[in-house]
């Protein structure tokens, strides 16, 4: 219990957003809102995170160590299962769950050096390093991005597989350019080119919202 919820609040805390709370912990953890705020209290006490009910809650030192422990070694595994096994990007998330605790240090660490020490996991989310390090990304989500500005996709949510496949299925992954074109609120869509990896040129795709804004873009800088 007390690693999936520090692991969920560094995540949350990881890309820019709103503070996250006690109800969208419930939903990740499909528990009620009383049992988070109950365990949140104990984690409060135990010196893990900075919490009062209703307000902002914030990891303390102790706490980020133990997230950040928890992340690396379930980021090393998921680019482990697919770089090595062959795993899709889709089915990985759950497999690393099931995983992360117990493998040991030792395992975990030639795993990493196998990979080269990768600096992002498949879905692009930044590996922290053994001393605790993270590599940070200036990024925004795609349906915040300004119309007609070329980006880069550096990051895609790994939550729903669902829309890892959907997403997949329209050639968009970690480094396919985009050009946004238009935004259609009434069908809850976003128009944009993707540019060929073969050749450059561009192709018409229309993105749900709801997919869009798993995708998190940065400014594009071709060459």
């Amino acid at each position: 219990m007390t690693e999936d919820y520090l692991t969920i609040i560094w995540k949350t805390q990881e890309w820019p957003r709103d503070p996250v709370s006690t109800t969208e912990i419930a939903s990740i953890l499909s528990v009620t809102p009383s049992s988070v705020s109950a365990n949140l209290k104990k984690l409060a006490r135990e010196g893990l995170i900075d919490y009062e009910p209703y307000g902002r809650i914030d990891l303390t030192p102790a706490g980020r160590e133990i997230a950040v422990t928890v992340v690396r070694r379930h980021r090393v595994l998921e680019t482990y299962l697919v770089e090595c096994l062959g795993l899709s990007w889709d089915e990985v998330h759950g497999e690393a769950d099931a995983l992360e605790h117990a493998v040991s240090d030792l395992v975990l660490n030639r795993m990493d050096d196998l990979l080269g020490n990768p600096a992002f996991d498949p879905h692009g989310d930044p590996i922290p390093r053994a001393d605790g390090t993270v590599e940070r990304v200036d990024a925004t989500r795609l349906t915040e991005a300004q119309t007609d500005s070329r980006v880069l996709v550096v990051r895609i949510s790994d939550r729903e597989p669902t829309i890892l496949r959907y997403l997949e299925a329209r050639a968009i992954s970690i480094g396919t350019r985009l050009r946004v074109e238009s935004r259609d609120v009434e069908a809850g869509s976003l128009s944009v080119r993707r540019a060929s990896a073969a050749d450059g040129c561009e192709e018409p795709v229309d993105v749900a919202t709801g997919a869009a804004r798993a995708v998190w873009v940065s400014v594009d800088s071709p060459g």
